[in-house]
């Protein structure tokens, strides 16, 4: 059975392949020529910390009163590419914040390269290291994103200083890793159906002593978790963790959505998600 990320992706993919074939398209009597559907930018980088080069496509969601040049806050998300959730992704929030529901942001995609190398941990479970040929490389990987690619992104276009971070499944697993360890990269982290049973659920028994180490956060932190089978388990197991522990500033909620599972969870968390943590100033 085709997982969720398989599935998304043969779409996002026909979708890119049908605004490329666009450009290819003869003109028809009393028409003008075909010419390709840009909803945003994209550009690539060399990355000296990752050794190869990496693609950021660029979306910028504006509410009707909010000028052209007008700076604004950012949200990275992982999975960034075109084939992957960058398009979708972007509809969701440019729909939020034309509903007034969200406030302007701009959508900064990271397309993958070695997925399950960049949004994991090193393990020590031999089950876990089956999935890819390398694993464990999250620490290099945000260290590409604090060091080459966030200074990038701030260089290129006008921000506000706010950022977010969103990320699915191994990579709402990255999301809570940065927040427990590097929580000064990013003001928002939201986490959808994080991979919680990596490392012989290494997060959940560590969490609550690197919240400990902090005396003070002034963060937010969104996860939502699915019914999949197990995951409302490990899912309270997190929820008592963080609630074990008292940080000052700290905003954090559990968005439980049992109806859900782990392929459809994704839109409606992240409309959930954008509505509650982005919402416009009363």
């Amino acid at each position: 059975m085709a997982s969720r990320r398989q599935v998304l992706g043969l779409a996002a993919g026909a979708l890119a392949a049908a605004v490329a074939r666009a450009g290819e398209t003869s003109a028809v009597a009393g028409t003008t020529p075909a010419a390709p559907l840009a909803i945003g930018e994209t550009f690539t980088m060399e990355s000296k910390i990752l050794g190869e080069t990496r693609r950021i496509n660029v979306y910028s969601a504006r509410a009707w009163n909010v000028k052209p040049d007008a700076p604004l806050p950012v949200l990275f998300m992982l999975d960034g590419g075109v084939a992957e959730d960058f398009v979708h992704t972007a509809g969701l929030l440019q729909v939020s914040v034309a509903s007034l529901v969200t406030r302007s942001f701009m959508l900064v995609g990271i397309e993958n390269t070695q997925r399950r190398r960049d949004m994991t941990a090193p393990t020590e479970n031999p089950e876990d290291k089956k999935i890819a040929p390398v694993v464990g490389g999250s620490a290099a990987f945000r260290r590409f994103i604090r060091e080459e690619m966030m200074p990038q992104v701030k260089a290129r276009y006008s921000t506000t200083g706010e950022t977010a971070l969103i990320g699915e499944s191994l990579a709402g697993m990255f999301v809570l890793e940065t927040f427990l360890q590097a929580p000064e990269m990013f003001d928002t982290f939201i986490a959808i159906d994080p991979t919680l049973w990596w490392n012989n659920r290494h997060l959940l028994k560590t969490a609550g002593d690197a919240l400990r180490s902090r005396k003070r956060l002034d963060k937010t932190l969104f996860i939502a978790t699915s019914g999949e089978k197990g995951q409302p388990e490990l899912a309270k197991q997190l929820e008592n963790a963080l609630g074990s522990v008292q940080v000052d500033g700290l905003r954090w909620q559990m968005a439980p959505m049992l109806e859900e599972t782990h392929m459809t969870i994704g839109h409606p968390a992240a409309m959930r998600a954008f509505r509650s943590v982005f919402k416009p100033q009363a």
